[in-house]
């Protein structure tokens, strides 16, 4: 009896059988990653200084200057802290620079809104254009009425409160004296006036109700009936 051995016909899969072969690369005869990565493009000098402003944006809104590291903005931004240090000198400097272009934005939409000469209309475009800033770029209004640091005074919502409390003034002013009320309580009515503007937008940050054009429509109600009902010299009524 013949009896087949180890050295008998190797075990073959069967026909239907599928079969892992490798392919091999042609110039390198080596298997080629299954998976290929692009290189990662590298920003330009503009594009890195965007992404710098945007990330910071963020972050004082979030945490408030104070809060806020360098080291963190690098970290967010894949970069080293020299990076950031080239484009803005510092913090200070970044923290100036995302200010700078929050109050562009405000102004802009306030000076545009000052275009009608009906002075009603024009403090409905006012009251209007701050709201429409605080719904439409939320983490500039945040960082706006943030505590800045001691280092900037200027170009900060209390400047522009400031500036507009001036301006307001000077209006009212002409107008007490043409009506015969005292102009030397202008700045009064102007403090008043633009304060009342000012924490209605942040009471609104946070509530968003009702809609914008119905808060400014109350404000609008009460400082505009306000100012035409003026007495020359009110008294409280329990005196």
């Amino acid at each position: 009896m013949t009896m087949r051995g180890a050295c008998g016909p190797p075990n073959r899969p069967p026909p239907d059988t599928l079969i892992d072969v490798a392919v091999l690369d042609p110039q390198t005869q080596k298997e080629p990653d299954k998976e290929v990565r692009a290189p990662r493009a590298r920003m330009t000098g503009t594009e890195r200084r965007q992404q710098l402003i945007g990330i910071a944006r963020s972050l004082f809104a979030e945490r408030g200057y104070e809060g806020t590291s360098i080291e963190e903005i690098a970290l967010r931004a894949n970069v080293s802290k020299p990076v950031v240090y080239e484009h803005f000198g510092g913090k200070e400097g970044l923290y100036a620079v995302v200010v700078d272009r929050e109050m562009s934005a405000l102004l802009d939409g306030i000076t545009s809104s000052l275009t009608n000469n009906r002075s009603r209309v024009r403090v409905e475009r006012v009251a209007l254009a701050l709201l429409t800033y605080v719904e439409e770029r939320t983490d500039g209004f945040r960082i706006m009425i943030r505590d800045s640091p001691a280092a900037i005074s200027s170009g900060t919502y209390s400047s522009l409160l400031n500036d507009a409390v001036n301006q307001v003034s000077s209006i009212l002013a002409g107008d007490f004296s043409r009506r015969g009320l005292d102009p030397g309580l202008a700045p009064l009515y102007a403090q008043a006036l633009v304060g009342s503007v000012s924490m209605t937008a942040q009471w609104w940050l946070d509530t968003r109700e009702p809609k914008k054009e119905v808060v400014a429509a109350h404000l609008v109600n009460l400082m505009w009936n306000g100012l035409i009902g003026l007495e020359a010299d009110p008294r409280l009524q329990d005196e």
